[in-house]
């Protein structure tokens, strides 16, 4: 687990190298309790807002103070104040883009990516005008399921999205990159033998939940996986080097590395997980 906290962004924004990584089933011991906090949400009337001449910003029900985008285009590699903006932005609406530093690297490109997904615009790695207005008016995560239980998790398999959901609010959204659906066969040691493993890498969709789980890096028998989180037998949310814009696991729904450190503890056992939609290429 040391070791991949000193990834560098560049592996991080690996968008176009498939890492073998898969998904198999071992026995596993019993998951961590979550660690969950809720948030306290505040009401700020519309009418003091524009008697003060500040428009509240509203995500997700919960009012925030209004973002004004700096007039500047981003790419990887920038630094300064207007990157540091950014990410505090992304990471307030609930993409997580590592540490706040004012450094544009790998983990600000996914929550990056994430946000564009959900509003609509086309991932990028620069950051234009329309990414910077919908930072000003984001919209909200597509619920999939509108009757599901407060504290879920939502693979949405259509736009390569996760999004936890803490009592009703959504507390982390985060890109993806789920089963290619390319049949493969893989040869591998595994138990002491040399063996044969085929499949349709394909991420069933369905409702399950979350069961056993391990932690720093898990070896299966189609590849490595970063703390992974199980929820439909040998299937499982958890972490990879190489999380491209396109699904290329075996089956798994793979998660930007500083996303698996964090979701965890987030996470805990009998979790609904919602997995919805069809990927088109």
């Amino acid at each position: 687990m040391g070791a991949a906290r000193h990834l560098g962004p560049a592996a991080f924004a690996t968008a176009a190298a498939v890492l073998l990584s898969g998904c198999g089933t071992t026995v596993g011991a019993a998951p961590d309790k979550a660690n969950v906090a809720g948030a306290r949400v505040t009401n700020l009337p519309a009418v003091e807002a524009a008697v003060a001449g500040v428009s509240a910003g509203i995500v997700r029900g919960k009012e925030t103070t209004a973002f004004v985008a700096p007039d500047k285009k981003l790419k990887v590699g920038a630094k300064g104040t207007a990157v540091k903006r950014l990410q505090t932005r992304l990471k307030a609406l609930g993409y997580h883009p590592g540490k706040v530093d004012g450094r544009y690297g790998g983990g600000t490109l996914v929550a990056l990516w994430a946000f564009q997904k959900v509003n609509g615009i086309k991932p990028t790695s620069t950051v234009a005008s329309r990414t910077w207005n919908a930072l000003e008016a984001p919209k909200p995560p597509r619920v999939l399921v509108p009757k599901g239980k407060p504290t879920r998790v939502e693979v949405n398999l259509t736009q390569q999205v996760m999004v936890l959901y803490v009592r009703g609010e959504a507390k982390l959204i985060s890109h993806t990159s789920s089963g290619s659906g390319i049949p493969y066969c893989e040869t591998t040691e595994w138990q002491g033998k040399k063996q044969r493993f085929c499949g349709d890498a394909r991420t069933p969709t369905g409702d399950f939940k979350t069961t056993w789980r391990r932690d720093g890096w898990h070896k299966s028998y189609l590849g490595q996986l970063y703390n992974p989180i199980f929820f439909n037998g040998g299937i499982a949310l958890h972490g990879a080097l190489s999380v491209p814009l396109v699904p290329a696991s075996h089956g798994c729904v793979r998660l930007p590395m500083h996303i698996a450190q964090i979701l965890p503890g987030m996470l805990g056992q009998g979790v609904p997980v919602h997995v919805r939609g069809k990927f088109r290429r």
